[in-house]
């Protein structure tokens, strides 16, 4: 079966779509990153059709198409709200406009509950580590102000990096920073009994003219199975499993552990778990194609004025939890908001946001080497005045300079070390592993591009950062000056 694997998006996919004019010729599965339509996906928490024939995912998800399962985590990674439930809801404010897509730890617990293998697995941003099993030099060429992170080994999402080990995918495809790289990860083998795995990591560039942000893979499949997207039953019990772990408050929590806290710490789906989901559905596991409109459609002959989004509750999740006796998060958070809960705090003590990477003192975060103040400057991002905080590679308040030196007190505690059956060959010796790519149909030379063909100059009226007025500023202009598809972002 082929597949057609696509980098960022960036809301660009054609709008004509929504209205029903247009339907996408072939079925397209994705997951949100940091540019999407957060009130609309947010309708979804659980996955379903954002359009005749485009499904997403939900904040993590699991389906099966012909036999082969696709998995995947919606989001970016920030510590500073990964222990926090899903509290947001439109309107959203200047913190949770961007809140509302990072990563929650639930998630991530729900995915590594899976037992069953995973054919492909999606996230947005890379996991952590993943550069060191492909071509680090032809990358850092490509990208040298990735070589701070790439060094110390803080590049990517350290629960990316967590979720492949466990799940050890046959292939884990990436986006967001703009750049096509391919690796290839040995996985080491827990037992003499256990078969060793491997996954072929593809992370493709942004969707623009001249980019690489399209590869076409042949992917076995069960040449038997019909032509729908399914549910996947070890997914649903996961789901049932877990769901009295939903938390829709912004307290920070820990997700339950092997220890004298907990009592119950695994919530992995049993054989008989997964038996009563398939009879549930009576062996039918086709997701039904309920698509429902929740929004008027834009018509270009009818200008309309701003409007600001509304906390909408999709039919589509009222019938997925109603059938599997699951809570509808967007029907709790519009109950905790009409009782007084949920919006306050944000709003009244804004400058909790400026709290340490840890996002609490009492309990760090899981991840304790998240540098997203000290991020290097990635000028292929679209960044907003005044609002580094939480764009992906964007998050310095200043560019790095001997002026203003990057901070490196945190503790590296989490580095993950390569065992000795993982070790990566030097950078001048990737031959091997791009051999295996390309048999894989997976790797593909990168197009080399002088930084100097790239400068990587600001635009914006005020450099200083002092004006009050939000303004889009491109960090690279010379790529989006000719992208008029592109200017509305």
């Amino acid at each position: 079966m082929k597949v057609a694997v696509a980098g960022c998006c960036h809301g660009a996919l054609d709008k004509m779509y929504y209205s029903g004019e247009k339907k996408a010729p072939v079925l397209t599965v994705f997951i949100g990153g940091n540019h999407e339509a957060s009130n609309h996906l947010q309708e979804l928490p659980y996955g379903g059709w954002v359009a005749p024939n485009i499904y997403y995912l939900g904040y993590a998800g699991v389906v099966r198409f012909r036999g082969v399962r696709i998995g995947g985590i919606s989001g970016i990674f920030k510590s500073h709200d990964y222990r926090k439930g899903h509290f947001e809801c439109p309107p959203y404010n200047q913190q949770t406009i961007r809140s509302a897509y990072h990563v929650r730890n639930i998630e991530v617990f729900k995915l590594k509950q899976l037992k069953r293998p995973i054919d492909i697995f999606m996230s947005h941003d890379w996991p952590r580590s993943i550069y060191h099993y492909g071509n680090k030099k032809q990358l850092l060429k490509m990208k040298s102000f990735f070589r701070q992170e790439v060094e110390s080994n803080t590049l990517g999402s350290p629960a990316a990096s967590d979720l492949l080990q466990h799940l050890k995918p046959t292939y884990w495809f990436s986006a967001h920073l703009h750049v096509k790289f391919a690796a290839f990860m040995q996985h080491q083998t827990n037992s003499k009994e256990e078969l060793p795995k491997a996954t072929k990591f593809l992370a493709l560039d942004k969707c623009l003219p001249h980019r690489d942000f399209l590869q076409i893979i042949d992917i076995e499949h069960d040449p038997s199975s019909g032509d729908s997207l399914e549910y996947d039953a070890e997914w649903i019990a996961v789901l049932k499993a877990t769901n009295s772990l939903i938390n829709v408050t912004q307290s920070s929590w820990n997700m339950p552990e092997k220890n004298s806290l907990h009592a119950k710490w695994d919530y992995s789906a049993t054989e008989e778990a997964i038996k009563e989901v398939l009879e549930e559905l009576n062996h039918n596991l086709k997701i039904p194609c309920n698509f429902t409109l929740t929004a008027a459609c834009y018509d270009p002959s009818k200008p309309q004025k701003h409007v600001e989004p509304v906390h909408s509750i999709n039919p589509q999740t009222t019938e997925f939890c109603a059938q599997f006796g699951l809570t509808d998060i967007n029907d709790r958070i519009q109950q905790a908001k009409e009782e007084g809960s949920v919006r306050g705090e944000y709003e009244e003590e804004e400058e909790e946001e400026e709290m340490d990477s840890t996002g609490s003192a009492e309990e760090p975060s899981e991840y304790n080497t998240d540098n997203s103040g000290l991020s290097s400057i990635n000028p292929d991002e679209i960044m907003l005045d005044e609002e580094g905080g939480d764009e992906d590679l964007s998050t310095c308040s200043v560019d790095p300079s001997p002026d203003h030196p990057p901070d490196f007190s945190a503790s590296f505690s989490d580095i993950r070390i390569m065992p000795d059956s993982m070790a990566v060959s030097s950078d001048d010796a990737m031959d091997s592993t791009n051999e295996e790519l390309e048999k894989s149909g997976v790797s593909k030379q990168v197009e080399e591009k002088s930084l100097s063909e790239r400068p990587l100059k600001r635009i914006g009226g005020n450099e200083n950062g002092n004006s009050g007025i939000k303004k889009i500023k491109r960090r690279n202009q010379a790529i989006y000056a000719a992208e008029d598809e592109d200017k509305t972002e």
